[in-house]
């Protein structure tokens, strides 16, 4: 059962645009693509709020996302996170 992970990361001062482009360019996003079951790890700029991105991630399954929410790329993340100080919000959606 495939699912899709969306996260809006939300700052200040282009904070979050920051963010996605550091994951981009320290090799994460990379690496968290190359991680077994991810379908897709994208980042996108909403027209309407430029303090957001949204990130839409997509796993073949829950076992393959629980595996990445225990992967080292969890905490740099994280890391990353506080760096630039962002709120998250989640919706998860599920393909049956």
């Amino acid at each position: 059962m495939a699912l899709t992970v969306n996260i809006y990361y939300t700052g200040t001062g282009g904070n979050a645009q920051k963010f996605a482009e550091e994951m981009k360019t320290s090799g994460l996003v990379d690496r968290i693509r190359a991680e077994k079951g991810n379908l897709r790890y994208e980042y996108f700029l909403p027209l309407d709020d430029p303090e957001t991105v949204l990130l839409i991630d997509a796993w073949e399954s829950e076992e393959a996302l629980d595996l990445h929410h225990k992967s080292p790329q969890m905490a740099a993340i994280a890391a990353l996170r506080e760096k630039y100080r962002l709120k998250m919000r989640v919706q998860k959606f599920t393909e049956r």
